[in-house]
């Protein structure tokens, strides 16, 4: 079985809009056992679409069709769906109920517009799930199919766990258990990960099933994928719980969580689990820290706030930071101890540094100070960065928050990237 993915929107190919759906489908299919092969975009045009559409389907056994599903003028991946299939377009008055109901349940305004969603060609189906107010649809072309599917991820998403992803192992015959688990690092380049599991990669590369890979996501640090094959789900999870003990004891601490876990996220937990609270103080981070930690719910628990000291005044005068230079270690001390008094925390981290384009205090583009204050203990550490100013800053984030979530779970690793 092999399934070909075509995102539709003019927006996608100006560079308007960046192709994650495409990504996170291609990524599924290869968890479900699907081939795929081909990912195509094409803009609102309906000969196009349909073109493309006659493509993908002389060379794959399905297509999942990604966007145009809504009302206005320029959403008419039903019509080129249409159009291939040879079918007239039929409005389902059910659907178009539903539609309208959906409305009214947001607190929406109903135009008479939106039951063009409501539209479906002769022969095809409404996908059960509907999260918004655009329904996808099974389309049956001779032995192949086509799903269509909205442009919204979270709406694509719940339509593709619900329906697609199960009705394409249906007509594959696919009955074994594809599973993953990624492991988040930080603190170690990819090389030096390769390098540390180069023997179990090597080990598995012999076995075939588990595998590992690895993948560098940004702030989001380096991920180490394993992934088995197996006939049932508890075999697939006992596989994986078996490689992720071995990956772990190889790699270290340096792992700060799996899967859905963030590093903000870990930090949170611990500082929970121990009883302590959190106070920040951002210069070249502008208030990134602070975002990141407020956008996972329960925050409130443990994180006290924080100060957004980018000015040198706003350091001296309501941290008490002594005057001097600010991009120091010594500066990053007074910061961290400075917020965690003036907001009453168990705990204070801090940045500042030079995020570019231009030296700052005689430092390059690139050197971050954080600075924290735990107890007695206070400290800063120097660290490089890589990147333009936005990555520079991003990686600071993450960077101060491994030296914390290291040092209350009382760890001798050094939190410097390497």
């Amino acid at each position: 079985m092999r399934c070909e993915i075509v995102a539709v929107g003019t927006e996608l190919l100006l560079g308007q809009i960046v192709d994650t759906n495409s990504s996170w489908m291609g990524e599924q299919l290869a968890l479900a056992g699907i081939d795929s092969h081909f990912q195509v975009k094409v803009g609102d045009n309906q000969r196009r679409i349909a073109d493309t559409l006659r493509h993908a389907l002389s060379r794959s056994d399905a297509v999942i069709l990604c966007g145009g599903l809504g009302p206005t003028q320029d959403d008419i991946t039903r019509e080129a769906i249409a159009e291939v299939m040879g079918v007239a377009l039929v409005r389902d008055p059910a659907m178009g109920e539903r539609i309208r109901r959906g409305f009214e349940a947001r607190g929406r305004r109903f135009t008479e517009n939106n039951l063009r969603q409501a539209d479906c060609p002769v022969g095809a189906s409404f996908i059960p799930q509907m999260p918004g107010t655009a329904p996808g649809l099974v389309c049956p072309v001779g032995e192949r199919v086509i799903y269509a599917v909205p442009g919204v991820p979270f709406e694509m998403r719940e339509m593709m766990e619900g329906t697609v992803l199960p009705d394409l192992q249906r007509r594959a015959g696919v009955s074994a258990v594809i599973r993953s688990r990624v492991l988040k690092s930080w603190g170690e380049s990819e090389s030096r990960l390769a390098e540390l599991l180069a023997e179990r990669i090597e080990a598995l590369d012999r076995a075939g099933n588990p595998t590992i890979a690895f993948q560098a996501s940004g702030i989001e640090g380096l991920k180490i994928r394993i992934t088995a094959k197996a006939e049932s789900e508890a075999e697939a999870q006992a596989l994986i719980a078996g490689e992720e003990a071995k990956v772990r004891a190889i790699v270290g601490d340096a792992i700060f969580g799996a899967d859905a876990q963030t590093m903000e996220s870990t930090v949170l937990d611990l500082l929970r689990a121990r009883g302590l609270s959190l106070a920040v103080a951002e210069s070249v981070t502008g208030g990134l820290i602070g975002a990141r930690l407020t956008a996972v719910p329960g925050a409130s628990d443990v994180f006290r706030g924080a100060v957004v000291s980018y000015a040198s005044e706003v350091k001296f005068g309501v941290l008490g930071v002594p005057e001097g230079p600010v991009v120091s270690t010594d500066a990053a001390k007074a910061m961290a101890l400075g917020v965690r008094e003036r907001l009453g925390a168990d705990i204070g981290i801090a940045t500042t540094g030079v995020a570019g384009p231009a030296e700052q205090e005689g430092h390059p583009p690139g050197t971050v100070f954080l600075g924290l204050a735990h107890g007695d203990q206070v400290e800063a550490l120097r660290v490089r960065l890589p990147g333009d100013r936005r990555r520079v800053r991003e990686y600071a984030v993450i960077s101060v928050l491994n030296l914390l979530r290291l040092r209350i779970s009382g760890s001798a690793r050094s939190p410097e990237l390497r």
